[in-house]
């Protein structure tokens, strides 16, 4: 049996274990991402990345009250928006969301465990997963909930930055300083890299107004400069992004709290029973 606070994996588990290690009570955490363009310094799998360390990271914290498991991730999404850039590969919406129900479907079909938290590593997945986990709730009679530790950060930390960060800035290169230093190469970043104030008001207009939407492209000049769009990515640090990871823990612990309530009586060491019989 894993000890409380070890990284639980899902794939490194043999099958007869699944009957041992899950039950009910288990959470199962997919993290999704994507493969696409995030300018000169970070790797096309940086959505990918910071889905999955951060689940690995919230599979610790909340180990004394959830037992949860993290599965393979996906590792592709939704990002037309990016698809002028060399590397990025996109999937369309039908497949994308065939892909996550079929995924979510076979997990409760061959594990005893009936709740699903999805941590989406990237935006342009944001508004599909939104509509499917209606969809999946209904048909598939599961607890599940999408999160998104990069928004739920914002949401708690306030940093005065005038400039709206969206992709690959400040915010994402911070988070990715904190998950995985080693795959940042902030020296690679052209020195005319500092984003044009002008660009401020398109961004807001384009890509960050809910009133209306609108389809952009990272490649569009008045937006982006090198594939980024936010702050000057050379002002990220480690320190900034352990704030935001730590932000999003505790919002997603108490969101875990809601999907699935653990009982009060029951120690941690207890969670874990075989599977009953269906």
């Amino acid at each position: 049996m894993t000890a409380a606070g070890e990284k639980q994996s899902y794939g490194k588990l043999t099958a007869p274990r699944i009957a041992v290690e899950l039950s009910e009570r288990s959470i199962l955490c997919l993290p999704v991402g994507s493969l696409e363009q995030h300018g000169p310094h970070l790797p096309l799998n940086t959505d990918t990345v910071i889905a999955e360390r951060f689940a690995d990271r919230l599979t610790a914290h909340v180990a004394q009250r959830h037992d949860v498991w993290v599965v393979p991730p996906v590792p592709y999404g939704l990002s037309p928006e990016h698809a002028s850039s060399s590397g990025t590969v996109t999937l369309d919406i039908p497949l994308y969301t065939t892909l996550i129900e079929t995924l979510v479907a076979d997990y409760l079909r061959s594990t005893p465990a009936r709740a699903v938290l999805i941590v989406n590593g990237h935006g342009g997945n944001k508004g599909s997963l939104e509509a499917l986990v209606h969809q999946l709730q209904r048909k598939h009679d599961v607890a599940i909930c999408v999160v998104n530790p990069g928004s739920v950060a914002a949401g708690r930390i306030k940093t005065g930055n005038e400039f709206p960060e969206v992709h690959a800035g400040v915010w994402e290169t911070s988070l990715m300083l904190a998950l995985a230093p080693d795959y940042v190469r902030l020296d690679l970043l052209p020195s005319d890299s500092c984003p044009d104030p002008g660009q401020r008001e398109e961004i807001q207009r384009l890509v960050l107004d809910r009133g209306a939407t609108w389809p952009w492209s990272s490649d569009d000049p008045a937006i982006s400069k090198n594939g980024v769009i936010g702050g000057d990515p050379r002002k990220a640090n480690a320190e900034f992004g352990q704030a935001l990871v730590a932000a999003a823990l505790d919002a997603c612990a108490a969101v875990l709290d809601r999907l699935a309530p653990p009982a009060p009586h029951e120690p941690p060491e207890h969670r874990r029973t075989h599977a009953p019989h269906r």
